[in-house]
């Protein structure tokens, strides 16, 4: 397995499985897309040993061993899986903080015994692992201005929140078929919804009121993260602007049907996502072009 072939890999991965974050992916330049298909190739093949409908294999066992082929390879050992050596190439290269990386591998560890979240602090707690820990891995490759470092991390953590939330209204269906409930069980009692009216064939009345209510969480989040655009390259902004209306354009699909969510899974339709494309594309363009034609003075 050729670094190469990692990358690929993992750009193939991510177009098939992060569609909206893929194309968003095409606003930044050339070099650092991969990077960026490498952390969500490794964040989706971990996912998927804790999530798939089809793995038969002892899901704690392999997920162990992923586990501990990662704490060997940030530690410099190599490794012939076909999907790591492109992620730890990307987190050597960048700096990636290994307790960013230990934390998404403990949300992804508690998915195999947690199906419940009490309360929505403690469903913070798992977000804090699962999604924030995500947003901060991708700030070193989309990089933040100089000495802007540090200020950038909250509002990347709180756009993975908000995209994270906003999966977990989208797939609420699907979640209740693994077995899984992210929605806080006291906004259920709040709401009155039974946690079997998850895997209805219709989205009940209660229910959509839940999910409005949760949609505004998931608003306060995007609001929280919208002042870290600023604080990125120039580069770097059409990309995160187009992922953020993507994403967000999800939530609004939501809201226009009613939250109507499990009759069918909701989707941005693609002329709007094209929209969203060509209205940051030109605004890409013009960044790199201005970042190519920094001089160097050279000693």
């Amino acid at each position: 397995m050729t670094l190469t072939a990692g990358y690929e890999r993992c750009r193939r991965l991510h177009a098939r499985y992060g569609r909206s974050y893929y194309l968003a992916t095409r606003l930044l330049p050339q070099w650092k897309r991969r990077h960026v298909h490498a952390l969500y190739g490794f964040a989706r093949y971990a996912d998927e040993i804790v999530d798939s409908f089809t793995m038969t294999a002892d899901r704690s066992r392999a997920f162990d061993a992923l586990a501990a082929e990662v704490e060997a390879g940030l530690a410099g050992a190599r490794t012939d899986d076909p999907v790591l050596p492109a992620f730890l190439h990307t987190v050597h290269s960048f700096g990636i903080g290994h307790d960013d990386i230990r934390a998404f591998l403990a949300s992804m560890r508690a998915d195999l015994t947690v199906t419940r979240y009490a309360t929505y602090d403690d469903l913070l707690g798992y977000m804090a692992g699962s999604a924030a820990a995500i947003g901060t891995m991708m700030l070193p490759v989309l990089e933040a201005t100089p000495g802007r470092e540090e200020a950038a991390r909250e509002p990347a953590r709180q756009l993975g929140l908000a995209f994270q939330l906003t999966n977990f209204l989208r797939d609420v269906g699907e979640d209740f078929a693994r077995g899984r409930v992210y929605l806080p069980m006291e906004d259920l009692d709040k709401f009155g919804v039974r946690p079997d009216e998850l895997g209805a064939p219709r989205t009940g009345s209660a229910l959509r009121d839940l999910l409005a209510f949760e949609a505004g969480r998931a608003r306060d989040h995007y609001r929280a993260a919208a002042g870290g655009v600023g604080l990125l390259v120039a580069s770097s902004r059409p990309c995160v602007r187009a992922a953020s209306d993507l994403y967000g354009g999800i939530l609004d699909e939501i809201e226009r049907r009613g939250f109507e969510v499990l009759a069918g899974r909701v989707r941005v339709p693609r002329r709007r996502k094209a929209a969203v494309f060509a209205r940051h594309l030109l605004a890409a363009a013009e960044a790199g072009r201005a970042e190519r034609r920094v001089r160097v003075e050279l000693p």
